[in-house]
């Protein structure tokens, strides 16, 4: 390298290259030196909480794992000669596990509950795939995987996955929408047509049913036809994704309620009394999850209503709902509400505790729905106005996707403890997750084995758990919600 100075003359400099960084400075042995070794004290707390750390760990895995019983054919095999448990006793959980998964469901009829969760997961899939994807009829094919997948339960099961899975892209064929009007043409679309086409859609599929099936068949048939017709009307040349959506909310629900609980279609009646174990918890936190964030969208919006009619009621709503715990919704659904029915009506008490807990969650959804709408600065409301935009398309189209993008982790922080709180239905007589494994471990058989039981359904909850809060990160990054990877 070479410089001019004040004299004009030419002055050389030697210049070296550059030498790396310290290895204390860098990589893992950097991170360990100035986080776990420097100075001496932070050593000293290193080693004595690596090593009761490492004990620790180690005590654990050999209770668990390393000196567990995993085979065997009852409690017995899980005793030494003097009478005494060796470690975890697996054996417990092996023999009990079908009714920890299904309750008192009946053996025969558990094929039901597993193919409707599997049809869930199926008709899921598709959600999840880019929409180049979708494009490339990779969806078309996983929807011919799936339906041969569940004939494995039967035609009928079959037939139900292929219309879950085939009537998305049969409602979005080019054709078929040609032949409807758009539904932002309001000359030919108001409301009045959308109901029309609603109840004529409704009416005949329940006398078509009521012709080929039974009376109670084809009531169900009815609603599936009233739903169809209202998402022809409603999502008019939508994508195959909203049609999937919309399949999974409004038919979806009525065909898993005629699986659980039969009597019909030539399936066996199972009262939901019998219903238990982690299907009644997914049910419970299931319904309730769907139920809750509708709700409490709609009456976060009326909570900050201009209409003082309809801002009172919202708040009486929430703050009714926020005041009591969830426990005393549940006992006043199960035995204070008979007491104010008529005589001689009453209904399910697992829908009194369906109902209780969705509404119980729609009101804290409600508040975390408002936070994010309050986020919302004052301009967005202005500039969607300026658009002459109304009131609800500047709800969905501008201020709702900003909001709930805002409140993802509030949205799944109330999931997760709504998912939780179902274990609460035990007081009232509903046998979940933890009720069923707190029922076997008091039989005499099986004494001893709580921790086993607990530790399982510990287990299960934090996968569930720990699925969702996943989840909800993967949203954040997808949408662009935060500033920094966690």
């Amino acid at each position: 390298m070479t410089d001019t100075a004040s004299n004009g003359a030419i002055v050389k400099h030697d210049r070296h290259e550059d030498l790396p960084p310290p290895k204390s400075e860098v990589g893992i042995y950097g991170w360990m030196y100035h986080n776990l070794l420097y100075p001496w004290y932070n050593a000293v707390l290193t080693l004595i909480g690596g090593t009761i750390a490492v004990l620790a760990t180690w005590s654990i895995l050999d209770y668990v794992v390393f000196g567990a019983v995993w085979t065997g054919e009852g409690r017995e095999a899980c005793l030494t000669p003097d009478g005494a448990l060796i470690h975890a006793c697996w054996v417990f959980v092996d023999a009990r596990f079908s009714q920890f998964m299904y309750g008192f469901y009946p053996v025969e009829e558990r094929w039901r509950v597993d193919f409707s969760f599997l049809l869930l997961i199926l008709a899921a899939i598709p959600l999840f795939l880019k929409n180049e994807w979708m494009e490339r009829k990779i969806g078309l094919g996983v929807a011919v995987a799936a339906t041969l997948l569940t004939l494995i339960y039967g035609v009928g099961p079959a037939l139900v996955t292929a219309f879950m899975m085939f009537a998305p892209y049969a409602l979005t064929y080019n054709k078929l929408g040609a032949l409807l009007p758009r539904s932002d043409d309001n000359a030919f679309i108001g409301f009045g047509w959308r109901a029309g086409v609603v109840v004529v859609g409704g009416v005949a599929g329940y006398f078509l049913g009521l012709g080929a099936v039974g009376e109670n068949e084809a009531a169900s048939i009815g609603w599936i036809a009233a739903f169809m017709a209202f998402g022809l009307v409603a999502l008019n040349r939508a994508t195959v994704k909203a049609w999937i959506s919309f399949l999974l909310i409004f038919i979806y629900p009525f065909a898993a309620f005629f699986l659980w609980v039969g009597d019909g279609y030539g399936l066996e009646y199972v009262e939901t009394a019998r219903w238990g174990g982690l299907f009644l918890t997914l049910v419970v936190a299931g319904t309730g999850i769907a139920a809750s964030l509708p709700i409490g969208i709609v009456f976060a919006l009326g909570r900050r209503s201009d209409m003082p009619a309809v801002r009172t009621v919202s708040i009486a709503f929430i703050e009714l709902w926020r005041g009591v715990p969830l426990i005393t919704v549940l006992f006043m659904s199960s035995v204070m509400l008979p007491l104010f029915l008529p005589e001689g009506v009453n209904f399910d008490k697992l829908l009194r505790a369906l109902i209780g807990v969705g509404l119980f969650s729609a009101a804290y959804m409600a508040e975390v729905v408002r936070g994010g709408l309050q986020a919302i600065p004052k301009g967005q409301y202005e500039a969607a106005a300026s658009m002459g935009l109304g009131y609800w398309q500047m709800m969905r189209l501008i201020i709702l996707p900003q909001a709930l993008k805002m409140v993802i982790p509030g949205i799944v922080n109330t999931f997760i403890g709504l998912f939780k709180d179902t274990t609460l239905v035990l007081i009232i007589g509903l046998f979940d997750l933890l009720g069923i494994v707190q029922a076997a471990t008091t039989d005499p058989k099986w004494l001893g084995m709580a921790v086993e039981g607990y530790f399982f359904t510990a287990f299960v909850f934090w996968i569930f758990c720990f699925g969702m809060s996943r989840y909800s990160m993967y949203i954040e990054r997808k949408l662009h919600t935060g500033h920094k990877r966690r």
